[in-house]
């Protein structure tokens, strides 16, 4: 049986480091980024270095229906779905709330629904997150609720932002929405996925160590007081969350599923109660 393996956003940062983890658990791993080039790159450094793995490049966009078919396609073509990880995402910096809202949510919700054909016993997902949505203890009313868990509903931007109001277009708050639907996804992924055997699960990072932060830390006070608010007194490593994506996918997780991993360096711990 071959196994198959796929890895979004696999160009640069905690998707790179995800791939990197992937390559040694699957037999044949497809890579997407909206960089293709990196995409490429990644994949022909780690076939250099993995012989016993084959590995692709896959040119994607994650939020084109299309796009996923095929993806879906190549894999059924290939083998047994073994291993998702959804890392792909939009710097707030780099798109308006639209482009956030479709990269960093809804693209998760069409990539589970091109994939949950092809999932079975032994399949995991992870979808990378973030803290940002606890720190701004969302908690959205149950209207609010109800069109965040439609995002595959052709009017879903126009919809969600009459539910939640302006405050949706502001980069600085729209990530946040985003990534807590990607925690509300998830939960309902392990639901529909449980049947077959097949698990997914989220993971939050706090801020890691990749020029976006660096970026956002130079820019923002609001951020800086972040970092040095956690008690590990320094930003994460990529690769140390791509550590737990690849606990969470491996068997030694079998009986993980419909939770969210927070890997912050306890800052959720230290300003959860304010």
């Amino acid at each position: 049986m071959t196994t198959v393996g796929i890895a979004t956003g696999a160009g640069s940062g905690t998707g790179e480091a995800c791939a990197r983890r992937l390559v040694d658990m699957v037999d044949v791993l497809l890579l997407t980024d909206r960089s293709e080039a990196a995409a490429a790159a990644v994949a022909k450094d780690l076939s250099g270095s993995h012989a016993d793995t084959v590995v692709e490049a896959f040119g994607a966009d994650v939020t084109d229906r299309g796009d996923l078919a095929r993806l879906a396609g190549r894999v059924e073509a290939l083998g047994t779905l073994r291993a998702v990880v959804h890392a792909e995402h939009v710097p707030p910096e780099d798109g308006d709330w639209r482009r956030i809202l479709a990269v960093d949510y809804v693209s998760g919700a069409l990539l589970a629904d091109a994939l949950r054909p092809l999932a079975t016993a032994g399949t995991a997902f992870v979808y990378l997150s973030s803290v940002s949505p606890l720190i701004a203890h969302l908690d959205p009313d149950p209207q609010v609720a109800a069109v965040l868990d439609t995002p595959l509903e052709g009017d879903f931007l126009t919809r969600i932002r009459d539910a939640i109001g302006p405050a949706v277009e502001d980069p600085a708050w729209v990530y946040p929405w985003a990534t807590y639907g990607v925690h509300r996804l998830v939960r309902a992924e392990a639901v529909r996925l449980g049947p077959v055997g097949a698990r997914v699960c989220s993971l939050s990072p706090g801020a890691l160590d990749t020029p976006e932060t660096r970026m956002e830390a130079a820019r923002h006070a609001s951020v800086r007081e972040l970092i040095e608010r956690t008690p590990l007194g320094r930003t994460g490593r990529c690769e140390e969350a791509a550590a737990v994506a690849a606990f969470l996918l491996s068997d030694g997780a079998s009986f993980v599923s419909g939770a969210d991993i927070v890997v912050d360096g306890g800052l959720w711990a230290a300003v959860r109660d304010e």
